[in-house]
């Protein structure tokens, strides 16, 4: 694991509308319900003949305890419309615009922590107020890349 503090960015995020699935997760939760949201709303999206507009991500609401409000899903092309009935309900849902930090985390997903606390040092010297939603962009598959030390995940953590 890399002890080196990443890069982080300023950026100006555009709105992207999004396909997601949304739930209230335990933490020792979430690789499973990752894989669940993921699935579903692939599904859904293929049966709107809609069209996947970046990687998978996973939108927090609030700061994460040992439970967490979360939507994980992926950006589409245009606005989807919701799909139900199943045993996992996917919905219309966007990413906010507005000014945010951004911030490339390479490693296991368990040291996450400490790019976010990077990220809000950096906020804090700038004087800035950290926003109540913050995402990740899985852009690392577990699946095809087993070693945790290479995966990638961009972090975004908007400004209230």
């Amino acid at each position: 694991m890399s002890e080196t503090t990443p890069d982080i960015k300023s950026s100006q995020l555009e709105e992207r509308p999004t396909a997601v699935v949304r739930e209230t997760v335990p933490m020792n939760a979430l690789r499973d319900f990752f894989g669940r949201a993921f699935r579903a709303v692939t599904g859904a999206v293929q049966q709107q003949h809609a069209q996947l507009a970046g990687p998978p991500f996973a939108l927090y609401r609030g700061r994460p305890t040992d439970v967490v409000d979360v939507e994980a899903g992926f950006p589409v092309a245009a606005a989807f419309t919701r799909a139900g009935g199943g045993a996992t309900d996917v919905t219309a849902g966007s990413l906010p615009a507005g000014h945010a930090f951004e911030a490339m985390h390479i490693g296991p997903y368990d040291a996450l922590p400490q790019t976010y606390g990077a990220i809000l040092a950096r906020m804090q010297a700038e004087g800035v107020t950290p926003g109540d939603a913050m995402w990740e962009y899985y852009l690392s598959d577990p699946g095809t890349e087993p070693d945790p030390s290479k995966w990638k995940t961009l972090v975004v953590w908007p400004v209230a």
